[in-house]
């Protein structure tokens, strides 16, 4: 992986066997970003994708091997009061079938690359968005205040 800084806007080169998710929380790390936006393209090798199911409270995974087109990847990355990275990304990947095209998406636990994927970091300026836990479904949303 590697990363370079344009005025206000972080781009990351994710590698070969490299986590998209992790690539971009490490970058926020070393470079002290406390909350982001990003999004990315790439080929990928393998994606786990989750979907929340209300009437369980819980996650269902999914995981998808092969040759993946990253079409589209959205996300942000917040912390809570004790400087912990969450992140909440979704993802439309495209993949072959046998003969037939498919698309699938959804909320990402992870990525992994096959060959390249481009992201672009955008950090939030003045300020920073915190965590607020939901314990309707264990996860965290936006806290604004």
């Amino acid at each position: 992986m590697e990363h370079r800084k344009y005025n206000d806007t972080y781009y990351i080169r994710v590698d070969k066997n490299e986590e998209i998710i992790k690539s971009i929380i490490d970058v926020c790390r070393k470079e002290g970003i406390n909350s982001a936006v990003f999004s990315g393209i790439g080929g990928c090798k393998e994606a786990e994708i989750q979907t929340f199911i209300p009437e369980s409270g819980t996650f269902e995974t999914e995981t998808l091997t092969g040759m993946l087109e990253l079409v589209s990847l959205n996300g942000n990355i917040i912390t809570d009061d004790e400087g912990k990275y969450f992140h909440h990304t979704h993802a439309m990947l495209t993949y072959k079938n046998g003969d037939e095209h498919k698309v699938s998406g959804g909320h990402i636990k992870s990525i992994t690359v096959l060959y390249t994927a481009e992201i672009e970091l955008r950090p939030v300026i003045g300020g920073t968005i915190k965590r607020l836990f939901d314990p309707e479904t264990g996860t965290g949303f936006w806290d604004l205040k």
